[in-house]
């Protein structure tokens, strides 16, 4: 008895939640269910093609397969190539143009992190919640959430009047080098009004509103080489290791505090001759332990949310270099890598959209997650143009391990949460 109460009980919250749809969105929801083991199908087919960023006929065959799939949904599709030299496979462009509602900037991505000399994982179902495999979760999964909640808009014939491009890149997680690499892809983001990007979703309940840019640093140290029975005197001072390791302890003291901001030392050589290839992040040296080293070189990562964040800890950083030990000098330069996606006001109006269209799935609520808990992504290119909202992939562990996975309970959630969105934004 108590069993039945319950299930009474949860029809009627169910009933009240679909109250809160439309009849369309109501036909929506219902066409996302109905194509799901179709869209577990498309799922499965791409993450069996390793599309490793350095595969590059591994990326243009899962460019493919995505790519009729949007032509059939009405889509102009085109396969934007880069330089050859840049050793890079290209990104997929699929658009529509209409007369209603926002312009959208659909993000995805056809690479993935796991290269063809990497041991290969098939798409397969662990059990009926999760499935494991290659990009399943970062970010196949995200791409067919996009596909199947445009599917769903199509067969309700929703897509009519919409203006949609969605892009697909192929170099997410290995960068292209040079401006061609984003060219494309930010002239186009300029020509929408919104941005989403579909990177794994946290959890049901979490959406980005923000996320961290990353740049490179490199430092390199001198001092005078001397016998090391002489280091801390005079004429011969406190040698480069000295001064690197000065610098680096000055910067944690001066920055490690600051909210969101984060610069890691990946790489350190020093010695009495150091050979260090900036390209392949490689050194060699040669040194000795009675010899005070003469040069050290140090190559670190620099995380932050903002330009302005950015530019502060670079000052904070060059003022410390400029402050040597005694018989030593030092310089830094700075490499610009992925820009800050800030938390601004318009993002976090999407936000709330993406919890009012939760809500009303009777899904419960949605907020904006801590953006120190994202890496970069390629939303961050466009979002100092239009409003933006990332995090709206599949959920799931593991992402860029063996073993990735994805919540196959929440797959067809997260599909509607999108269609729902889309649907919404473009009337």
């Amino acid at each position: 008895m108590k069993k039945l109460l319950l299930a009474a009980a949860l029809l009627c919250c169910y009933a009240a939640q679909a109250q809160k749809l439309t009849a369309t969105e109501r036909k929506i929801v219902a066409s996302v269910q109905q194509n799901m083991p179709q869209s577990e199908k498309l799922l499965e087919r791409v993450v069996n093609i390793n599309s490793g960023t350095l595969n590059l006929k591994g990326v243009r065959e899962v460019g493919t397969v995505f790519q009729k799939e949007f032509d059939a949904l009405g889509f102009k599709t085109e396969w934007v190539a880069m330089p050859e030299a840049m050793n890079r496979a290209g990104h997929l462009v699929a658009q529509r143009k209409g007369k209603k509602g926002e312009k959208l900037f659909l993000i995805g991505h056809l690479d993935t992190v796991f290269e063809l000399d990497m041991p290969f994982t098939k798409y397969t179902r662990l059990n009926d919640s999760t499935a494991t495999g290659q990009g399943v979760n970062d970010m196949k999964g995200g791409d067919v959430v996009i596909l199947a909640a445009l599917q769903a808009l199509h067969t309700n014939g929703l897509l009519k009047n919409a203006t949609i491009t969605a892009y697909f890149t192929g170099d997410e997680e290995r960068g292209g080098k040079g401006p061609e690499s984003r060219a494309d892809f930010i002239a186009k983001a300029k020509e929408a009004d919104i941005a989403l990007a579909f990177e794994t979703a946290t959890n049901l309940h979490t959406v980005a509103t923000a996320r961290r840019g990353s740049s490179t640093w490199q430092l390199k140290t001198f001092g005078t080489a001397a016998h090391s029975s002489g280091i801390f005197k005079p004429n011969v001072g406190y040698g480069a290791i000295y001064e690197a390791v000065r610098i680096l302890n000055s910067f944690r003291e001066t920055l490690s505090k600051e909210q969101y901001l984060t610069f890691n030392p990946g790489l350190m050589v020093g010695g009495s001759e150091v050979n260090y290839d900036e390209a392949k992040a490689r050194g060699e040296v040669v040194g000795k332990t009675n010899i005070i080293a003469p040069t050290a070189s140090v190559a670190g990562d620099l995380r932050f949310l903002t330009e302005d964040q950015k530019e502060a800890a670079r000052t904070k950083m060059r003022a410390i270099v400029a402050e040597n030990l005694p018989q030593t000098r030092a310089e830094i330069t700075f490499s610009d890598g992925l820009p800050g996606m800030a938390p601004t006001p318009g993002n976090q109006k999407l936000a709330a959209l993406a919890d009012q269209v939760s809500r009303d799935l009777g899904l419960g609520a949605v907020a904006a997650g801590d953006p120190g808990s994202r890496g970069g992504g390629d939303i961050s290119y466009v979002a100092q143009y239009v409003d933006c909202l990332d995090g709206l992939g599949v959920s799931g562990k593991g992402a860029h391990a063996a073993g990735e996975t994805i919540n196959l309970q929440e797959f067809p959630l997260l599909v509607e949460r999108a269609a729902l969105m889309i649907y919404r934004l473009t009337r």
